[in-house]
C-alpha cells in the first residue's frame, strides 16, 4: 500500500490519481476542523467584563498548520505545484470564510481583512512547502526527464 502512495501522480491511472486527491482535500478539511474551532468570534472573558478571549488556542493552530504542510509537501513532491494549493490550502480557507460569514453580527468589519490575511498566510506556507518538497525529488521524478536510460 505505501509504494503506491510513494510515486509520482502521473504514473497512476486516472481513477486512483482523483481518489488521493479527494482524500488530501478531505483530510486539509478535517485538520480544519478538527484544530480550530467552529466559531471563531472573540468573546468577553466574564459577564460584563471588555476584556475579550478567543476559543483559538495555540496548540490548535500549530497542530492544523503541522497538518497542512505536511499534506502541502506530499502532494508537492507527487504531484504538480499547482494541486497542493487547491487540494491543501482552498478546504481550510473556504471553511473559514463559512464561518466568518455565519455569524456576521459581532465581527462583521473585521473578518474580511482576517479573512484576507488568514488566506495568503495559508497559501503562501502551502506554496513554500510544495516548492521545498519538489525540489528534494530525485532526478527519476522529474517530469522533463523520461524515465528510460539515456545511454
Amino acid at each position: 500500500m505505501t509504494e503506491k502512495l510513494l510515486r509520482p501522480m502521473r504514473t497512476r491511472p486516472w481513477p486512483e490519481r482523483w481518489l488521493i486527491r479527494l482524500l488530501g482535500a478531505a483530510l486539509s478539511a478535517a485538520s480544519y476542523l478538527l484544530c480550530l474551532p467552529w466559531d471563531l468570534r472573540n468573546r468577553p472573558a466574564a459577564p460584563g467584563t471588555t476584556e475579550e478571549t478567543t476559543p483559538v488556542t495555540a496548540v490548535g493552530v500549530i497542530l492544523l498548520g503541522l497538518a497542512l504542510l505536511l499534506l502541502a509537501a506530499y502532494f508537492g513532491h507527487w504531484d504538480r505545484l499547482g494541486w497542493p494549493l487547491l487540494l491543501v490550502a482552498a478546504p481550510p480557507v473556504t471553511l473559514m470564510h463559512v464561518s466568518f460569514r455565519a455569524h456576521p453580527e459581532l465581527d462583521a468589519s473585521l473578518w474580511p481583512l482576517a479573512w484576507g490575511f488568514f488566506t495568503l498566510l495559508i497559501a503562501a506556507g502551502v506554496l513554500v512547502a510544495a516548492g521545498v518538497a519538489r525540489s528534494l525529488r530525485g532526478e527519476w521524478a522529474r517530469e522533463d526527464l523520461t524515465l528510460t536510460n539515456p545511454l
